[in-house]
């Protein structure tokens, strides 16, 4: 009896990953270059943004793993009370380029169950 039960949620546990919803395609931006561009230092997630601006939607709803797969890691995060976590991604250059100028970025707002709620540019 106990084989039958390790074995069904052995099952269970190998098709679970596959039920997961296919991550969503950004028409038009080359996330490589998005990815490789950290801070926004070499302008070519600027380049992006109008169709960031077009398409963010689509980055509604997806989990904090889901987003770091599609955009990279994020330049910088933050953890706010009741577990609510924000992922920026920079767009333009500022001070972390050596820039004196105050950079535009893509802020991500997460609830607590880790789904992204909120998509801005700022």
């Amino acid at each position: 009896m106990n084989y039958r039960c390790l074995f069904f949620f052995t099952i269970l546990l190998l098709l679970l990953p596959g039920c997961s919803k296919p991550l969503p395609t950004f028409e038009k931006i080359d996330l490589t270059k998005w990815k490789d561009d950290k801070w926004g230092c070499l302008k070519d997630r600027l380049a992006a943004l109008p169709e960031l601006v077009e398409q963010k939607e689509k980055l509604k709803g997806l989990s904090q793993d889901d987003i770091v797969k599609l955009l990279g890691r994020p330049d910088k995060n933050e953890l706010y009370k009741r577990n609510q976590k924000f992922f920026y991604y920079y767009l333009t250059p500022g001070m972390n380029c050596g820039r004196d100028t105050i950079a535009q970025r893509l802020s991500l707002r997460f609830n607590a169950m880790g789904f992204a709620k909120e998509v801005l540019v700022e």
